[in-house]
């Protein structure tokens, strides 16, 4: 089995996924493995951030996450008009509601993006376009199998492909398919997340697909510190995959008020919910999921249409918690795992990278000194 470094140059297998760039560049600037979110772009920004990164990483490796559904719930072909009209008016009414409510002024043009969702397989498509023409020594997917499209230009362009999994069998799925790296991710991770816990699903998974053929297992869900890295490695993960840490950063896209409620929060501040995306995804609990878990809301909508309101509901929401004293403050969230009650302040994101360099000497220091007495 060829090694993480081997397979795609890292020094220290740390893996930061953000939406980011400035994070991204910083992390494998600094021996981690900077992974960007490519579908919070269109092709065409894609394409200026990837340029940016390519111009920032100073040659160090990077890769691209690219999300396409296995099993898109609606879409596939439709063009934004199509697609909006299937949003129900009673989710537009209940969403302008809860924005006024909050004093947030809009309208029905407001709430609805007229952007194609990132999920539709062609827009991963042109993203992939975009992707390929760049130095990425890595792409990875998630919520489902690998298109084979992926993998057969992964394949051209001499890039591993990577995929999410939240349960063994998803693994033993992904391993037929013919991908080259595993990130066993569980349920505490922030975004899209399955319901088994990393201690579990980490080795349940590493044991599951051993008999196939041998593949990296990345351990992924909650993992904040060098220490926690240490841990899973010690369970036989060939690093650690890595998201809400970021979050917390000088660099990250996050907002002000998100940033300050990260710091505020214990690791029982997170809610598992499809009010964002239309699939269970974790994020930080706030007055939207109050409202939309509420009786008498009329309940997600299935991917990509749920999306498609909460996306520029909470550009406005981001926006008007800008202001002072705000009660649009009590809207604000934002993917996140439940590691979020580990983070206590904002530090640059080479910093976070030195402290996890740091935190695993220490740990692996303390299981050698316990190995030398056992």
């Amino acid at each position: 089995m060829k090694t993480i470094k081997e397979l795609v140059g890292v020094d220290f297998p740390l893996f930061a996924f953000s939406h980011c760039r400035d994070v991204v560049a910083a992390v494998s600037r600094a021996g981690g493995f900077g992974v960007l979110g490519g579908s919070s772009f269109t092709p065409e920004t894609l394409e200026t951030e990837l340029r940016w990164i390519d111009d920032h990483v100073d040659g160090k490796p990077y890769g691209i996450d690219i999300l396409i559904p296995e099993h898109q719930q609606l879409g596939g072909g439709m063009d934004m008009e199509a697609l909006a009209s299937r949003i129900p008016q009673g989710h537009v009414d209940f969403t302008i509601d809860l924005l006024h409510r909050h004093g947030i002024n809009a309208g029905p043009g407001d709430v609805v993006t007229k952007q194609l969702p990132a999920t539709l397989p062609e827009v991963g498509e042109a993203l992939m376009d975009v992707a390929f023409r760049h130095p990425i020594r890595l792409i990875v997917n998630a919520l489902g199998i690998a298109p084979p499209s992926m993998l057969s230009r992964a394949r051209a362009h001499g890039v591993p492909v990577g995929a999410l999994v939240g349960a063994k069998e998803h693994a033993i799925r992904q391993v037929q398919a013919g991908v080259d790296i595993i990130i066993a991710q569980g349920g505490e991770a922030g975004g899209h997340c399955g319901e088994v816990s990393t201690l579990v699903l980490v080795p349940e998974v590493i044991r599951a697909i051993a008999p196939l053929r041998p593949v990296p297992v990345l351990a992924a869900g909650g993992i904040m510190t060098g220490a926690q890295m240490a841990g899973c490695m010690a369970m036989g993960a060939a690093g650690a995959w890595t998201g809400s840490v970021w979050l917390a950063t000088t660099e990250a896209e996050t907002s002000q008020a998100f940033r300050e409620k990260m710091v505020a929060a214990s690791s029982r501040d997170t809610v598992r919910s499809a009010t964002r995306t239309g699939k269970p995804s974790r994020q930080l609990r706030s007055g939207w999921h109050a409202a939309w878990d509420k009786e008498g809301s009329p309940g997600a909508l299935p991917m990509p249409l749920m999306a498609m309101i909460s996306i520029p509901a909470f550009e406005m929401i981001d926006k008007a918690a800008e202001r002072p004293d705000a009660s649009a403050r009590e809207l604000v969230s934002y993917f996140v795992g439940q590691g979020v009650g580990l983070v206590e302040d904002v530090r640059s994101a080479t910093s976070v990278v030195q402290d996890f360099k740091q935190d695993f000497a220490e740990a692996l220091g303390r299981m050698l000194a316990f190995a030398e007495e056992a």
